[in-house]
């Protein structure tokens, strides 16, 4: 069984904000496995899907980013799944607009809502996908990241989401995220 956990901010307010774009990929993923989205128990909203027989399952923490481990922690929990079979997709400042970027495993380079997943899961052997939103310029960093791409950037997000959708599929379709790596990265 995999956990494929998109990070963002929940309700309209944050809806297509730089933050959100870690849901914008899963909801993606969604539709293609079409998998519908239902709340469940755990502060997050659910979706199943099954491919060759295995059991995947997609996941929006409905905590706020800030507190993405607060729900990922329980699920992996109750589900038994082990983090090496956890992928999480966030954004990403560090890296340029567009730029999708896979990570094996490592520190969470400052992003919170890593961050407390690595401290509800207890370990950081899982696996990103990171989406570049780029650093803002002349603006704070929250300001930047709660704000809407521009139409400008648009085009560089869809084919960011494009990118980060098909290796998410390949992952799936062949649980070799280092081979995975080499190619996308």
């Amino acid at each position: 069984m995999k956990m494929i956990v998109g990070l963002g901010n929940i309700g309209q307010k944050y809806a297509q904000t730089r933050h959100n774009v870690g849901f914008m990929v899963v909801d993606e993923v969604a539709d293609k496995l079409n998998a519908d989205f239902k709340t469940s128990k755990f502060e997050a909203e659910v979706a199943t899907a099954f491919v060759n027989g295995e059991k995947i399952l997609l996941v929006k923490p409905s905590t706020y980013m800030n507190d993405s481990g607060r729900a990922v922690g329980p699920l992996l929990t109750y589900y038994n799944i082990d983090p090496a079979e956890l992928l999480v997709v966030h954004d990403d400042l560090d890296l340029p607009l567009g730029k999708v970027r896979l990570k094996q495993k490592g520190s969470a380079g400052g992003h919170n809502g890593i961050k407390s997943i690595i401290a509800h899961v207890g370990d950081q052997q899982f696996k990103r996908v990171k989406v570049g939103i780029e650093h803002p310029q002349k603006m704070s960093v929250v300001d930047y990241v709660l704000g809407k791409f521009t139409p400008a950037q648009l085009p560089l997000v869809n084919d960011a989401k494009i990118t980060a959708v098909a290796a998410i599929e390949a992952w799936i379709a062949t649980n070799d995220f280092a081979a995975l790596m080499n190619q996308y990265n």
